[in-house]
């Protein structure tokens, strides 16, 4: 996988001031299991029987301000997508013919037992795109002290993902955050 073209699905332009602090604080890695791997699938994958799973990981160190506002909220939102939002601000955005995400789908939410100060949450749910429903299932978890936030996010469509269900959930259940021990 292209380092760089995942550092542009995740930040943006690369050459932005914002861009350049949020890959300063970010380590990032993904899997696309695409016979012809990129960076595109993290968000839109293929359409038809060809799609498969789309693997990220992200360790996000949280500025001052982030650490003062992280939330469970939050925690679903940090990948970038709108998980957690109020129902008139999703219908404003999906009413905008830019926006690419439709018809937000929240299939499970689940706010995981707490583990050494460790709090996360795993939020599966789908989105209409252009080429079809996509599931996305997100865990994420804020170290003991608040200043990281640790995202798993695997992406697939609708069908896929429901072929890949046990697969999908090992992988999850597998994911795991401790805290370290200079905390």
């Amino acid at each position: 996988m292209d380092q760089t073209a995942l550092e542009g699905q995740l930040f943006g332009d690369p050459q932005s001031a914002t861009a350049q602090v949020q890959k300063q604080l970010t380590w990032s890695v993904a899997y696309d299991a695409q016979a012809e791997p990129s960076a595109d699938h993290l968000l839109i994958g293929t359409s038809g029987a060809d799609d498969r799973p789309f693997v990220m990981a992200k360790v996000q160190t949280l500025t001052e301000a982030q650490r003062n506002q992280a939330s469970l909220d939050s925690l679903r939102n940090a990948i970038g997508l709108p998980v957690a939002v109020p129902d008139d601000t999703r219908k404003q955005m999906e009413t905008s013919a830019e926006y690419p995400f439709k018809n937000f789908e929240l299939l499970d939410d689940q706010v995981l037992p707490p583990q050494d100060g460790v709090r996360g949450v795993r939020s599966v749910f789908n989105f209409r795109l252009a080429n079809g429903v996509q599931t996305f299932d997100e865990t994420s978890y804020l170290s003991a002290d608040g200043s990281r936030i640790s995202t798993l996010l695997i992406r697939c469509s609708a069908a896929c993902y429901q072929q890949r269900a046990e697969e999908i959930g090992q992988i999850v259940q597998s994911f795991k955050v401790t805290r370290l021990l200079n905390q």
